[in-house]
C-alpha cells in the first residue's frame, strides 16, 4: 500500500505541474484578451453606473444616489436647534462618518493603488486610456502610425488595404461615440429618466445640451491630438498613481530580467506595443501601466518560459528588474 501511494505521488504532482504550466500558458497567450475584457467591463459600469443608480447626484432633488440608496447625513432640523454639547457632539459626529471619512477614503483610492499596483488600472481599467487606445489603433490603420503629427520609432506596422472599413470606423468613432457618451454622462446629473424623455420628445434641457457638447468637444479634441499625453501629464488618479508607485517599495508591475538579457533577439516588438511610448529593456519607467503587451510579445518570441518580462513586485534594491535566472531550457540568442 505504501509503495502504491509512494508511486502516485511523483504522478499527482507532475499532473499538478503541468495544469499550473497550463494555466500560465493560456493567461499569458490571452493577456491581450483579458485586458480587453476588464477595460470593457469598466467603460459598461462607467456608462451604465447612473441608470442604475449606483452613483449619481441629481441635481434637480439634490439628492446624491449611492448603490441605489440616497445618501443623506441624517440630520433632522431638530438636532441643529439642540444647544446641548450632546446635540452639537451628535452633529460633528454625523458630519464626519457620512461627509467627512467617505471623502477621505474615496481620495485614498488611487494612492492606494499606487502603492501596491503602480500604474496597473491605467492600464487594465481605465476607460478613457481604452478610448485613446483604440483611436491609436484606427490611426495606425490608417496613417501606417498611432500620431497625425509624425511617425515615432516605436510605430508597428500599419494596416496593408483594406482601408475604408477604418475610415468608416473613424467617421463613427469622432462623431458617434462622444455624442453617446455625452448623454450616458449626464446622467451623473441629470435623472436618467428625464434625459431619456427629453430625448424621446426631441427638447433637450439646457442642462443635457452643456452635458452632450462639452464631453464631446473634450473626446473629439483629446482623440485627434491629444490621448495619452492626458494620461502622462494632466490625468490627476494616472499622476497619484505614478508618484505612489514610484515610491512603493513593493509596488506590483512589469520588471524586465537585465540578468538574461543576452536572450533578446532585438527584434524591437516590446518597444512597439508600447503605446506609452516606454522603452521597457530599459530603466523602470514610470510612465508604464503594466498593460503587459511587452510581455505577450517577448513570450511569444522566445517561449513561454523564456521571456524576459515578468509581472511580480518591486524588488528591494529599487531598480524594479527581475534577476530570474532563465530555466534550463533558455539559452542565448543571437542579435537579429
Amino acid at each position: 500500500m505504501h509503495e502504491i501511494m509512494a508511486g502516485r505521488g511523483p504522478c499527482l504532482h507532475h499532473l499538478f505541474y503541468q495544469e499550473k504550466e497550463m494555466i500560465k500558458e493560456f493567461a499569458l497567450n490571452n493577456l491581450h484578451i483579458l485586458r480587453r475584457l476588464t477595460q470593457l467591463t469598466f467603460i459598461c459600469l462607467l456608462l451604465l453606473a447612473p441608470s442604475l443608480d449606483l452613483l449619481r447626484y441629481d441635481v434637480a432633488a439634490n439628492d446624491l444616489y449611492i448603490f441605489g440608496q440616497v445618501w443623506e447625513l441624517g440630520l433632522g432640523s431638530e438636532f441643529y436647534a439642540d444647544p446641548t454639547a450632546f446635540g452639537s457632539g451628535y452633529v460633528a459626529i454625523r458630519i464626519l462618518l457620512k461627509a467627512i471619512l467617505p471623502w477621505v477614503i474615496v481620495l485614498s483610492i488611487f494612492p492606494l493603488l499606487g502603492v501596491l499596483l503602480g500604474r496597473t488600472f491605467c492600464g487594465w481599467a481605465c476607460p478613457e486610456g481604452a478610448l485613446f487606445e483604440l483611436a491609436d489603433s484606427i490611426t495606425l490603420k490608417l496613417l501606417g502610425r498611432r500620431s497625425i503629427f509624425g511617425a515615432k520609432p516605436n510605430d508597428p506596422p500599419g494596416a496593408k488595404g483594406g482601408k475604408f472599413k477604418y475610415i468608416v470606423l473613424s467617421g463613427i468613432y469622432l462623431f458617434i461615440v462622444p455624442p453617446f457618451f455625452g448623454v450616458m454622462i449626464a446622467g451623473y446629473f441629470i435623472a436618467p429618466a428625464r434625459i431619456w424623455q427629453e430625448i424621446i420628445t426631441l427638447d433637450p434641457s439646457f442642462g443635457l445640451k452643456a452635458g452632450v457638447i462639452g464631453v464631446s468637444s473634450y473626446m473629439f479634441l483629446s482623440f485627434i491630438f491629444v490621448r495619452h499625453t492626458i494620461c502622462k501629464y494632466f490625468c490627476a488618479a494616472g499622476l497619484m498613481q505614478m508618484i505612489f508607485g514610484w515610491a512603493s517599495p513593493v509596488a506590483f508591475g512589469i520588471r524586465f530580467e537585465k540578468a538574461s538579457f543576452s536572450r533578446c533577439t532585438d527584434c524591437r516588438q516590446c518597444e512597439q506595443v508600447c503605446f506609452m511610448d516606454v522603452k521597457p529593456r530599459g530603466r523602470e519607467d514610470i510612465n508604464c501601466v503594466n498593460c503587459g503587451e511587452c510581455l505577450s510579445v517577448c513570450t511569444r518570441e522566445l517561449g513561454a518560459d523564456c521571456g524576459l518580462f515578468t509581472y511580480s513586485a518591486r524588488h528591494r534594491d529599487g531598480d524594479g528588474h527581475g534577476e530570474k535566472i532563465a530555466p534550463d531550457g533558455c539559452r542565448p540568442v543571437a542579435m537579429k
